[in-house]
């Protein structure tokens, strides 16, 4: 996808190279940052609303684990010095059991989010795509590239607002 992309910004910079000066001055351009555009729409917020919701328990249970393991830590300080060498190396392995845990259980539910954001955002691509075309047919734009291809753009040319008010436009649309 990103070569993708690459590849349409150099085609379209190269064309931009034949235009000669008088014409270059109609030539309409703006920038988006795709996913900013996406993150800031409505129907993002409620997936992420919902994917927060969804793994409350998990998450839960991590701060449960990371909290465990922070009172063990606080006890090992507290009480080293009352403590004997085996139960010092005990609660030493306790916690690093503890901390095996946290980093697992992390991962799993990180792997298991990013699987879920994929699932709820499928189909958005689509609604990007239709609405940066209804933003070239109103406002009459020639050119518009991912603000990633941009090495430096001024705030004139950046539509990325104007793209998410579409999406939610869009969205509210098919509700």
């Amino acid at each position: 996808m990103h070569i993708k992309q690459r590849i349409l910004t150099i085609l379209a910079i190269s064309m931009l190279a034949f235009i000669t000066p008088a014409a270059f001055a109609e030539v309409k351009i703006g920038v988006v940052d795709v996913q900013n555009a996406i993150l800031q729409s409505e129907q993002a917020k409620r997936l992420m609303q919902q994917i927060q919701d969804e793994f409350k328990g998990e998450q839960d249970a991590l701060l449960r684990i990371r909290t465990e393991g922070t009172a063990m830590v606080e006890r090992l300080t507290k009480d080293a010095d009352v403590m004997s060498d085996a139960e010092k190396r005990r609660l030493q392995q306790e916690i690093e059991s503890k901390n095996n845990d946290l980093v697992y259980e992390s991962k799993k539910l990180q792997r298991k989010i990013e699987e879920r954001q994929a699932e709820l955002f499928q189909g958005v691509d689509g609604k990007i795509q239709k609405a940066i075309e209804e933003l070239v047919l109103k406002e009459d734009f020639d050119l518009i590239l991912p603000r990633q291809a941009a090495l430096y753009t001024g705030d004139l040319y950046n539509i990325t607002r104007k793209v998410t008010e579409k999406l939610n436009e869009l969205d509210s649309a098919t509700r």
